[in-house]
């Protein structure tokens, strides 16, 4: 039976975080708001409405919403050539396909964004698929990514392992059924981890790795 490995990629594989919150403080001080940066890394992991929403609120001028968007993105490209992967996160990738699940990343990452993750990360030999908020109506912390991402690799919530880094990747997660591994790499605190629903938590990758035999991907039986 197959069995799925779901990934974020921001903060979860790549070391990328403060490197968002700085581009989103920009784009945000140059349009005139002033938002604190330990707000804007509270925010990761939410598609850039969804963000602006949790920052601005929801009676901001949403018609400037595609302005700071684009002044994100333009910011964050201008580090493509630099992105960095955290240490064996493409070995992590490698081992749990090598053991026969099925890899897929569950990310807000644009396409072009997310070409630049994944030269980063270097395991496309290892990753079978990729699920975005652009392929549902809701992201994250809604389960519709990692709803997707299931029927991607063809699998139920039972043979799945969601791991990531927000507490909006474990609320995902848990409301899509799916046991869900915190990893700390991020910058989130474990308790809000656990909270928001990790089964576990590591602090990162080689972690993860390193006990990946008693994790919660030891669980589901092959």
């Amino acid at each position: 039976m197959d069995r799925a490995a779901l990934f974020d990629v921001d903060g979860t594989l790549t070391d990328t975080n403060h490197l968002h919150v700085t581009c989103w403080w920009e784009a945000l001080r140059q349009a005139g708001h002033h938002v604190p940066m330990h707000a804007v890394h509270r925010a990761l992991g939410l598609p850039g409405e969804d963000l602006l929403a949790h920052l601005l609120g929801e009676d901001r001028d949403q018609g400037d919403d595609d302005r700071l968007s684009a002044a994100h993105d333009t910011l964050y490209a201008t580090y493509f050539d630099r992105l960095d992967a955290f240490d064996s996160a493409a070995d992590l990738l490698r081992a749990l396909a090598g053991a026969g699940w099925k890899v897929l990343l569950v990310t807000s990452a644009k396409d072009n964004e997310l070409e630049a993750l994944r030269e980063a990360i270097g395991a496309d030999d290892s990753i079978a698929d990729t699920a975005t908020s652009d392929d549902v109506e809701q992201g994250k912390p809604a389960p519709d990514p990692v709803r997707h991402a299931l029927q991607l690799a063809g699998v139920t919530p039972e043979r799945a392992v969601f791991v990531g880094d927000s507490v909006w990747d474990m609320k995902a997660a848990r409301r899509a059924g799916v046991a869900v591994i915190g990893l700390l790499c991020g910058g989130i605190p474990r308790q809000d981890l656990e909270e928001a629903g990790a089964a576990a938590v590591y602090h990162d990758p080689a972690d993860l790795l390193a006990h990946l035999g008693t994790s919660t991907f030891a669980q589901v039986p092959a």
